[in-house]
């Protein structure tokens, strides 16, 4: 296929996804949980989690997401085994996108998936086991529908976002009722006084 915009290690994750979840959930040992996305926009995420002494020893996910959401997440399953949480928390879907050799820029948002639902996983760990918050860096929900932070914003920002069609494409806010398209804005405006242009 000449017009293949993939590398073909996504193309190898997209058509054989490693570590997917089949059937119900409760056929995986987990003692993790986390789910992130929104059905009504098309992308949801579930990310389930064995962790024995902070380290991840098994992984399970499914998604209803693009090429790019599921080949992202399926090289990050592979990517957390055995790995401590602490760094796997450390995850961010720049990572991903370096180790799929790119994605189409405007499919790196379907990235953001996969590393959201880790982090809500390790999160739901921690909670677990009395140390809720314990790798979670202070920040503030902008949109409520997708979980979308102003660290989130930040980086959409300092990853080239300007604009709310550019915030919209790196992190899918405002795809579902749009409420937050002015404290987002509001944010932006803040980042490029910080960062500049």
């Amino acid at each position: 296929m000449s017009d293949w915009l993939y590398s073909d290690l996504v193309k190898d994750h997209f058509t054989n996804p490693r570590n997917v979840l089949l059937g119900d959930e409760n056929v995986f040992p987990a003692n993790a949980r986390g789910q992130t996305g929104n059905i009504k926009c098309g992308d949801q995420m579930l990310m389930l989690l064995t962790i024995s002494n902070d380290v991840i020893t098994g992984v399970r996910w499914k998604t209803y997401g693009c090429a790019s959401a599921i080949a992202s997440t399926s090289v990050l399953s592979e990517m957390i085994k055995g790995m401590h949480i602490k760094d796997a928390y450390g995850i961010r879907p720049e990572d991903l996108v370096e180790k799929l050799g790119g994605l189409p820029d405007y499919k790196i948002h379907c990235s953001v998936l996969g590393d959201k639902a880790l982090r809500a996983a390790i999160d739901d760990h921690l909670a677990k086991t009395g140390r809720p918050g314990l790798y979670k860096e202070p920040s503030t929900e902008i949109c409520h529908c997708l979980g979308i932070t102003d660290k989130d914003i930040e980086d959409a920002y300092r990853q080239g976002a300007r604009g709310w069609e550019g915030l919209k494409e790196a992190t899918k806010m405002g795809t579902v009722c749009g409420k937050c398209k002015d404290a987002a804005m509001e944010l932006l405006h803040s980042f490029e006084h910080l960062y500049g242009t």
